[in-house]
């Protein structure tokens, strides 16, 4: 039996389309319309009036892919499948139907666990998408929330450890390309079929341009643990907005970068910005006292911070939040839910079969109120 969601405004990578529908059948989308032609062949039971469930002005967006994020709930990705699957229900429930769990700079023998246990995950759970390895081959000037004695150059035998570890579900390596052995490592990661990163990062234009030369294609969390865009020095963030091989990974949560930083990296990277979330164990949960890694953590009105040094250290951001945040600061409604869909699927090499809402994709779908509040959430077809 199929699901037909119809009676919406969908909005699906570049395109809006008023009164519009689209059904689901064996977990993928296998048709989408206008108008009243859902009815076709449709068992009336398994139909969804969107703008019932949700308001006029009801929208139907692709789910939201989330490539970087540490856990949330009170759960942090680093604690294993439990921790894991606890935080991906609180993101699930936001809108984000499948995500890149992020593991944060740890000793490599814990490191290759995490590695292999997110790989062990990837065969059971459908929306985990793989690893991203955020450390240790930063640098110690750009180090943010990562405990400084753990950190190390990135030696080529080290990173192919981790790769290997990862049994192919390494989708992503957070390094600094300044380091001695940087660009070999970017070239080990990338030949592993991961993206490489620049982050955690004091390289400047030369650097970076290098870095993407050698097959980086990443900024993780634009403009933060990185030297800023200077007119005379352009920096990292300059070269990756001038280099249309590369996404920008945006926090748009009001802390690490101010609204206006938002759209500006929209205008200046069009089509290349990936909204994440960054976010820590504290989202979606109370206040209070945590851990990032080895690290303390104190988060005072949602906004989390290392309790030695006062660093941010991470978000309690969700990508619903994110996507109001970017509207809000003008960023047009098509950009910012491609930022949440297609353009993090393509950065990870997923763009065939995620972020959209084209026949033969996978059917994950985000309904949201004209407020861009979620009201209903679909992954591989089902209502979760």
């Amino acid at each position: 039996m199929s699901t037909v969601v119809h009676s919406v405004r969908l909005v699906d990578g570049d395109r809006i389309v008023e009164d519009a529908w689209v059904r689901f059948a064996d977990g993928r989308v296998v048709e989408t319309g206008t108008g009243a032609d859902w009815q076709h062949g449709a068992d009336a039971a398994a139909s969804v009036d969107a703008t019932a469930l949700a308001g006029p002005g009801a929208i139907l967006t692709p789910g939201f892919i989330d490539i970087h994020g540490h856990g949330g709930a009170g759960a942090s990705y680093d604690d294993g499948p439990d921790a894991i699957r606890t935080a991906r229900a609180l993101h699930r429930a936001h809108g984000t139907t499948r995500a890149v769990v992020s593991l944060v700079t740890a000793p490599l023998e814990t490191l290759e666990r995490r590695a292999a246990m997110v790989a062990d995950l990837v065969a059971t759970d459908a929306d985990i998408l793989g690893s991203h390895l955020e450390g240790p081959f930063l640098d110690l000037a750009r180090k943010g929330a990562h405990d400084p004695s753990l950190l190390r150059a990135p030696v080529l035998t080290d990173v192919e450890r981790l790769l290997a570890a990862g049994r192919g579900t390494v989708r992503q390596v957070t390094l600094a390309p300044e380091l001695p052995g940087g660009i070999e490592a970017i070239r080990a990661v990338v030949a592993a079929g991961a993206a490489a990163a620049v982050g955690h990062t004091s390289a400047d234009a030369a650097q970076s341009r290098a870095a993407f030369d050698a097959g980086a294609t990443i900024l993780t969390h634009a403009f933060n643990a990185m030297a800023p865009l200077n007119h005379r020095d352009p920096g990292p963030v300059g070269a990756a907005a001038s280099d249309h091989r590369v996404t920008l990974e945006i926090i748009a949560d009001g802390v690490h970068l101010d609204p206006e930083i938002v759209r500006i990296a929209f205008a200046a990277a069009p089509g290349r910005v990936a909204l994440v979330t960054d976010a820590m164990a504290a989202a979606g949960a109370a206040d209070g006292h945590y851990e990032l890694g080895s690290l303390a953590v104190d988060v005072t009105g949602g906004v989390a911070r290392l309790a030695e040094g006062g660093a941010i250290a991470g978000s309690t951001l969700t990508q619903d939040a994110a996507l109001r945040l970017a509207v809000q600061a003008g960023v047009p409604l098509a950009d910012a839910v491609a930022a949440l869909s297609t353009v993090p699927a393509r950065a990870i090499g997923r763009g065939a079969d995620l972020g959209g809402l084209a026949a033969g994709t996978l059917a994950d779908a985000v309904l949201l109120s004209s407020e861009l509040d979620v009201r209903a959430v679909w992954f591989s077809g089902e209502r979760v």
